[in-house]
């Protein structure tokens, strides 16, 4: 288990695929670790791609600063790991508060990458975002990490997914005990306190974007990504049929073909961000269409009813 070295702290990371391949980072949300991303690993080996993951600070087996952790410290961190992959393409995509950390490389590393993918995520702190983070940091301090998951799995994740796992959820959440403790994600929240719109500094991302959102995203709504669109000059959105805050979890067949497939046609000289708005397919494989014209992409997916 390779550790890289931020200051005084260690940083848990994992390589895989080969060495002189286009890489992808994948960077985590606010609760997760790094083993959550294996299936993404697999496939995107499995498309010749080598694959970096890893524990921000607080996280899985990575270091966890007993104060403040602040999310310069993160993206120092993440500079590390991209350092480690040598002169090849780099593919950058995070989760939500990942998500925040890879545009924040972005915006002060840009040339390093090839493309980046930010998915469920902002640069700005909405009213509703903002009272909704301090909720849940309320509830972490009372409640510790079993509330917090608590909260964010019926926030985060749909009917169907839940549904067969009801009576499985003590088994589900007990990784996320073992490996994040309570006072390193508060830390990691508290990394809010200071935060200042990134919205200003977007326009200086000149790599292709692809700008992933769920479709019934409460957590991280359409118009926080539509800030993302409308301000990364070569950038699209990605709207994901059915899905919400937590979809790399719920879909990550399509969610890693969706990675590969933007990485292919970035490194063949297909991409063309025009900043468009496109709907993924059901599945893995199959095509995107354009939003339909006519209608609000800032609401729901419009689909015919079914006739009898």
């Amino acid at each position: 288990m390779p550790f890289l070295r931020h200051g005084s702290y260690r940083i848990r990371y994992e390589l895989e695929g080969p060495a002189n391949a286009p890489a992808y980072v994948l960077v985590n949300g606010l609760t997760q670790y790094a083993e959550l991303w294996t299936a993404y690993r697999d496939a995107l080996v499995a498309r010749r791609f080598r694959v970096a993951t890893f524990d921000l600070l607080g996280q899985g087996t990575s270091d966890k600063p007993a104060l403040f952790i602040s999310q310069d410290d993160q993206v120092a961190t993440l500079a590390l790991l991209i350092d480690e992959l040598g002169d090849g393409p780099v593919f950058l995509s995070g989760i939500s508060f990942g998500g925040l950390i890879a545009l924040r490389y972005a915006i002060t590393h840009g040339k390093r990458l090839s493309g980046l993918v930010p998915m469920s995520c902002f640069a700005e702190l909405s009213p509703q975002l903002l009272l909704l983070g301090s909720a849940m940091r309320t509830g972490l301090i009372l409640g510790g990490t079993s509330y917090l998951q608590d909260l964010l799995l019926p926030m985060n994740l749909s009917d169907q997914w839940l549904k067969p796992l009801l009576d499985k959820l003590d088994s589900v959440k007990r990784q996320g005990w073992l490996v994040n403790d309570v006072y390193a994600l508060q830390n990691l929240m508290e990394s809010f306190l200071d935060f200042e719109p990134l919205t200003p500094l977007l326009a200086s991302i000149a790599v292709p974007t692809m700008i992933l959102n769920g479709e019934f995203d409460f957590l991280t709504p359409r118009a926080l990504h539509e800030t993302l669109r409308v301000h990364i000059p070569n950038s699209s959105l990605v709207i994901i049929p059915r899905a919400y805050h937590a979809f790399t979890l719920e879909k990550p067949a399509l969610t890693a073909d969706l990675l590969a497939r933007f990485a292919e046609d970035v490194l063949a000289g297909r991409w063309h961000g025009n900043k468009a708005v496109w709907i993924a397919p059901e599945e893995a494989g199959g095509a995107l269409e354009p939003f339909p014209p006519g209608y609000d992409h800032l609401r729901a997916i419009p689909v015919p009813r079914p006739t009898t």
